[in-house]
Parts: structure tokens; C-alpha cells; sequence
């Protein structure tokens, strides 16, 4: 899938923090990442940093990962935030780097989730746990949010819960779906001890 031509989150950059601040259930966030923990934490699709500026006192070291240059912006003002514009479908880390990998309401943002999906297990460590947060379009209110980013042609695509496990699976993961949230649901991605690359490009 093309790349869109534009940035659709320049202008609300500034605000976004306020925007959703809501909508971040820490607690569950950090029972399904296993945290506190060490090594470094990937946040994917990170956007201002506001997942990892919560998240980075219960790891070693915090890269916040985002292709939108107003996004990132906002993520290099917040203390203690390594910040780098990039692809999650192009990933410029070794493989196994980190310990943890986080995605929170992003997954629909990336522009080939298959491709997303075997850079994040390539630069999971063995024994690393990765964890994404997407509203559950298996939900009726989702599902006229998925409607509406079509609409504002922001390229997105919701996949179902199962469908984002699926991905996993086949690359031999261990995974959990959480659905017990009122609209979002939670994936989680444990890789085996001594896995290797596999499905890695």
C-alpha cells in the first residue's frame, strides 16, 4: 500500500497529548508488557512520545519510532526520549534489540501491516515481549471510526484481533488476545528463547 502524500497528523501534533489523554489504560499496559523490565523499549508508531514518556521509568531506555515529522516534534521535547523518524516497515536497528516493543493505536496506521509485522519481530529479542493496543473493530463504535478515517483519507486499516495474532503466529510466536476492554483489545506477542529472525526481512 502507497504511502499517503501528506502528513494527516501535522496539524494536530501540537494538541494530541491533550486530545487522547483519556484514552491510555496504563495499568493494563503495563501488566501486558511485564514491566518493569530491562533492555531497551520500542514504541512503534509513537507518534509525541506520550506512551513512552509513561512507560520509560520502567525500562532501561525508550525509542520512540514515527514517520510524521510533526509527530516527532512533540516526542524530542519529553525528557529522556530517544527519538528517530523511520518506517516500522523499515526498521534501522539490529535484530533482537529490544527487550520490549510497544504499539498503541497505530497498528491501522501502518502502511503494510505484514511487512510492520516482521520488522517488529525481527527487532524483538528472544525472550522479548511485544505488545500492541488497538481499538477492537470487532466493536460497533470502532467500526464507525474506521469509517470515518477512510473517509479523511487517512489510509487506514483496522485488522481484527485473530487476524493480527494470525500474523504472529506464523512467524512461531506465542500470543494472548485481551478483549476485556470497552473498545480496545490488546495483543500479546511473546518470542521464544532462541527463536531466531524467522520471517525477518
Amino acid at each position: 500500500m502507497a504511502k499517503p502524500w501528506f502528513d494527516p497528523f501535522h496539524w494536530v501534533a501540537p494538541v494530541y497529548d491533550n486530545l487522547v489523554r483519556w484514552f491510555l489504560s496504563v495499568d493494563r499496559l503495563r501488566h501486558h508488557l511485564a514491566l518493569p523490565a530491562s533492555g531497551w523499549l520500542l514504541d512503534a508508531g509513537g507518534g509525541t512520545g506520550r506512551v513512552a514518556r509513561v512507560l520509560q521509568p520502567l525500562v532501561g531506555d525508550v525509542v520512540v519510532v514515527d514517520y510524521s515529522h510533526a509527530m516527532l516534534r512533540q516526542a524530542v521535547h519529553k525528557k529522556g526520549l530517544k527519538a528517530v523518524r523511520a518506517q516500522v516497515e523499515h526498521l534501522p536497528f539490529p535484530d533482537g534489540f529490544f527487550s520490549r516493543v510497544v504499539v498503541v493505536d497505530a497498528f491501522h496506521h501502518f502502511h503494510d501491516q505484514h511487512l510492520a509485522v516482521r520488522e517488529l519481530w525481527r527487532v524483538l529479542a528472544p525472550g522479548g515481549r511485544l505488545v500492541i493496543e488497538e481499538p477492537n473493530v470487532e466493536k460497533p463504535h470502532v467500526k464507525l471510526i474506521a469509517l470515518g478515517e477512510r473517509l479523511a483519507l487517512m489510509g487506514s486499516r483496522f485488522y481484527p484481533p485473530d487476524t493480527m495474532a494470525a500474523l504472529f503466529h506464523a512467524l512461531g510466536a506465542r500470543v494472548t488476545v485481551d478483549r476485556s476492554g470497552h473498545l480496545n483489545v490488546w495483543v500479546i506477542v511473546d518470542k521464544p528463547e532462541g527463536e531466531s529472525r524467522r520471517g525477518g526481512t
